[in-house]
């Protein structure tokens, strides 16, 4: 029989040790259980009000209205994790980033969605939620400006920036060593409304995050990178500081949604068709769109809406085959605004490919008609960028590439695993044993993408009008 004696005092702690343990563990498994207890009456209190208030800012990087209805990456996560909860999502739209953090301080939301930067002074005061994109803060200022490449160089450009942003969390920090450095932090204009006078050149530069820039170059050619400013951040949904159970509601979906890679999924739908900026093309296309689309835009709404297409998406596709010139033929044969092939206008029972009338329903028409042919299980909006690859590539190689990815254990039904096949088409090692054989399968996968780059710039200028 081993003594525990008062004076051994490594017996006592070995004696002590398992009940300490036993305690932590008692302890740590109550409060387990109590949070789960908490966030599933929060789940009850929450299906009982039915809805779950969102604040977000329109932007096309948060929340937007486009021909086919609402979208953004902040609007299928909500919406998403609002099924998830089995209630409905309410958004209050907000038109900067100090409104939406004056709504959440006055109770008018539950949480912020709008690709809010996690930053030391908002956790100081806030709660954020899993985070999920990175991003860079980067200097942004009309292409003919004399550019700023270094922090010092900051000093000496008339700088305006969006209030209550991380880019003045940023550029207080930055002014610690250049204490020269001065700027504009602006409570009525939003990042996009900076832009845009950027662009007109009545500020020389802002600050924004990457995915900002990135989305936004297209719609303001004039603006481009002068240097990055910041490290490496991070965008997370910000709820206020007691709300500890409807994070936790937050954790456990984001948890669950990760693992299911679903926003790797809804960031390649907004962001894997923006390549690198062409400032020539978006300018051209920017000239073609006031000076020749006019003359049809009407035949493209009409021509959509009779095959239940965005016309967006006819005139944009009409961009990239031909620039909107009904006279337009490639080395091919293929002729017109929608550049049919002979024996497509033939199966179309069209005669004359250069009447633009005829060749916009013509290609209508042979959109849906691919549309109509794919798989059920393709649902959009990938179905419609499967319609498109075919319509440049052909059905029959459509079909050999998603034969292909089964062969390679992909997913044949989403675009985000067909966009990777199609270029193997043009690789001996995979067309000698497809039935269509070669196919240059890169083509495709950069049509859809200059495609959707053409519409999403007509949706913008069409939210404009």
């Amino acid at each position: 029989m081993k003594i525990v004696s008062p004076h051994n005092p490594g017996n006592i702690f070995h004696f002590l040790l398992p009940v300490f343990i036993l305690g932590m563990f008692s302890s740590c498994t109550l409060e387990s259980h109590d949070t789960k207890t908490k966030q599933k009456i929060l789940k009850e209190e929450l299906r009982e009000r039915g809805e779950v208030v969102v604040l977000t800012r329109n932007a096309p990087t948060t929340y937007y209205s486009r021909s086919q209805g609402k979208a953004g990456m902040e609007y299928d996560m909500v919406n998403a994790f609002a099924a998830h909860l089995g209630i409905t999502p309410r958004f209050k739209v907000f038109a900067n980033t100090a409104e939406l953090f004056r709504a959440l301080e006055q109770g008018e939301g539950d949480f912020i969605a709008a690709g809010v930067t996690i930053t030391p002074e908002r956790q100081d005061q806030y709660r954020f939620g899993p985070p999920y994109q990175h991003i860079q803060q980067e200097v942004v200022c009309h292409r003919q400006s004399n550019l700023p490449r270094t922090p010092a160089e900051l000093s000496r450009v008339n700088i305006v920036i969006a209030s209550s942003s991380s880019y003045e969390d940023r550029l207080n920090e930055l002014r610690n060593v250049q204490t020269e450095l001065q700027w504009v932090a602006n409570d009525q204009l939003s990042t996009e409304e900076i832009f845009h006078k950027v662009a007109k050149r009545e500020f020389d530069c802002t600050i924004a995050d990457s995915h900002i820039v990135a989305i936004n170059q297209r719609f303001f050619p004039n603006l481009v990178v002068a240097m990055p400013v910041s490290e490496e951040q991070q965008l997370a949904w910000l709820l206020p500081r007691d709300a500890e159970g409807l994070n936790g509601l937050i954790e456990t979906w984001f948890a669950t949604m990760k693992e299911a890679r679903f926003f790797e999924n809804v960031h390649h739908r907004y962001y894997a068709h923006i390549d690198v900026f062409d400032y020539v093309d978006t300018k051209r296309f920017y000239r073609h769109s006031r000076n020749r689309l006019p003359r049809y835009e009407t035949v493209f709404q009409q021509a959509a809406e009779t095959h239940n297409l965005p016309w967006t998406l006819l005139a944009a596709q009409g961009y990239q085959e031909s620039h909107w010139n009904p006279k337009a033929k490639s080395p091919t044969g293929v002729r017109g605004i929608m550049m049919l092939t002979r024996n497509t206008a033939a199966e179309l029972g069209i005669r004359n490919r250069l009447n633009p009338t005829k060749s916009i329903r013509g290609g209508a028409r042979y959109l849906n008609q691919m549309k109509t042919r794919l798989p059920e299980d393709i649902q959009e909006p990938d179905r419609t960028w499967f319609a498109l690859a075919a319509y440049n590539v052909g059905f029959g190689h459509l079909r050999d590439a998603m034969n292909l990815a089964r062969q390679l254990e992909k997913d044949p039904y989403t675009w985000k695993n067909l966009k990777t096949v199609l270029p193997l088409l043009s690789r001996k090692t995979y067309y000698q044993h497809l039935p269509h054989g070669y196919a240059r399968g890169t083509e495709p996968v950069r049509y859809v993408d200059r495609v959707r780059h053409y519409q999403d710039m007509l949706e913008r200028q069409e939210r404009e009008i």
